[in-house]
């Protein structure tokens, strides 16, 4: 994929670990220039030692209101120009909703689709004035299915794909792409509260994605040709339903 995303600039949410970690570290052996976007200034810092010039590091916090609105503006100023946007960046609540904390609940919520919907909203702008982008929103298996082990979670992500597809039909006139990525279970921090024999099982049986394996789908979306538009992808490890 070397030189697919040349002269290209993407953002990507949570891009210190799990799915955002691969999909900035994709684009950027694809010859783009990723601002990383994450709270974890550490990490980040860590990420573009490693990754060099290409690598621009944006510490935030997309939960604070006045963070998320500097959001484009701050990623213009450090790299001039965003052809590619990836809102990545979300959390999970799982478990019976009775029992789930309603602090948590407006987290999640606020950042899983609230978040999503102004960063979309705000590189809209630029976008449209250069006529073209890409946006990819990684959505979840679990918004095509009702979970009832995870009414919460499914909820804020059906909730984001229809955000997907409904802003899809009104921007695509400008050159702009927009589209998810539903993947079944990702080997993430959100799997941070399963066993560790679980966890194991899991991946032996094969009923685990690597958040490489959704990159690889990520950069299949950003590089077909213009013309064609990859509107949702919806993935799972090929045991999920053993």
């Amino acid at each position: 994929m070397a030189g697919e995303l040349d002269g290209k600039v993407a953002a990507v949410t949570g891009a210190a670990s799990g799915i955002g970690l691969a999909s900035a570290e994709a684009m950027l052996a694809a010859g783009a220039r990723v601002v990383l976007v994450d709270r974890d200034e550490a990490a980040l810092a860590a990420l573009c030692g490693k990754h060099g010039a290409a690598a621009i590091p944006l510490a935030l916090d997309l939960l604070d209101p006045a963070a998320c609105a500097g959001l484009a503006p701050r990623i213009l100023e450090a790299a001039g120009r965003l052809d590619i946007l990836h809102a990545n960046a979300g959390t999970y609540v799982g478990g019976d909703l009775v029992d789930a904390d309603s602090t948590a609940i407006d987290r999640m919520l606020n950042l899983n689709v609230n978040v999503v919907m102004k960063n979309v909203h705000d590189v809209l702008p630029h976008m449209i004035a250069q006529g073209s982008g890409d946006i990819i929103v990684t959505s979840s298996l679990a918004a095509h299915y009702p979970t009832p082990w995870e009414p919460v979670y499914a909820s804020s992500k059906w909730a984001i794909n229809c955000f997907v597809q409904t802003v899809r039909r009104q921007v695509f006139k400008h050159g702009i792409r927009v589209g998810a990525i539903s993947p079944g279970p990702v080997v993430t921090a959100l799997l941070a509260d399963w066993p560790a024999d679980k966890l194991a099982d899991a991946r032996a049986s094969g009923s685990l994605l690597e958040p490489e394996e959704v990159a690889g789908v990520v950069m299949f979306m950003l590089t077909r040709p213009r013309g064609m538009t990859i509107r949702d992808v919806v993935m799972m490890p090929t045991n999920f339903d053993l």
